[in-house]
């Protein structure tokens, strides 16, 4: 029987003349890393926006289902629960993090939306603490953080609320290969931590192939090949999965 934290159900997504999704369905299960890859344009991010409710318009066909519930028919203030289950980390956090405040401030603004009993500088310097940075960092502005300082407070800022799902949407591409390790050391802690499931969207397949349990691939708006990523990457069915892999050094992939 599926546990399904997350079902997509023939989702059709049009920007203007463009179909950017041709009815996409799958399942997330709960506690999973589940991976979306495919080439630049090939529909991962605006599945990964349409899960979460962020796309403008929304979708025009099928159906969302988080926890068994229909995110396109919930109210006003399901929807606001909704928003503090399911957070997003983006791919740039110079993007998604405002110059003007503090990391502090930054926290704080999230967690007006969630007020903590403790009170928020408590929870703020237990948000830092998780994501491997200290207390002193509330005191700094994005531009006095490196790179992987800035993506571990956009991690921060996802987990203030308190959610079960994340859409990590390409959260390494940014930084350098180093950085990827740790950031991905730090994530694989929080999921067992708190009890999160992932969806982890990567053109890096690499990545995926040592990170995700099932992965989906997607290319023109489509999934073409979908199952456990062992499976997948070992012998994958698809010409087009083919190729995504030949470009992978055999070194790379998990042994």
């Amino acid at each position: 029987m599926s546990d399904a934290l997350v079902r997509v159900e023939n989702l059709v997504v049009d920007y203007g003349h463009t179909r950017a999704l041709r009815g996409v369905s799958l399942e997330i299960e709960r506690g999973e890393v589940f991976a979306l890859v495919g080439g630049s344009g090939s529909g991962k991010s605006t599945l990964g926006r349409a899960i979460l409710a962020l796309l403008r318009p929304m979708p025009r066909e099928g159906h969302v289902f988080f926890d068994g519930r229909d995110i396109g028919h919930m109210s006003r203030s399901d929807l606001r629960e909704f928003r503090r289950d399911a957070q997003i980390v983006f791919q740039d956090p110079d993007a998604s993090l405002n110059p003007r405040m503090t990391v502090g401030e930054a926290l704080g603004e999230v967690l007006k939306l969630n007020p903590p009993k403790e009170g928020r500088p408590r929870l703020v310097a237990e948000l830092l603490e998780q994501v491997g940075l200290e207390a002193v960092h509330d005191r700094r502005y994005p531009h006095e953080l490196s790179g992987g300082q800035k993506q571990r407070i956009s991690i921060a800022r996802a987990l203030a609320v308190g959610p079960r799902f994340l859409v990590l949407d390409e959260p390494l591409s940014a930084l350098d290969v180093s950085v990827q390790a740790q950031i991905l050391l730090l994530l694989a802690d929080l999921r067992t931590r708190h009890d999160l499931t992932y969806l982890f969207i990567s053109h890096d397949l690499a990545i995926v192939d040592n990170v995700a349990d099932r992965v989906a691939v997607m290319t023109a708006g489509e999934i073409v090949e979908t199952g456990p990523t062992s499976a997948v990457f070992a012998k994958p069915r698809e010409p087009y999965t083919r190729s995504l892999l030949a470009a992978v050094p055999k070194a790379l992939r998990r042994p």
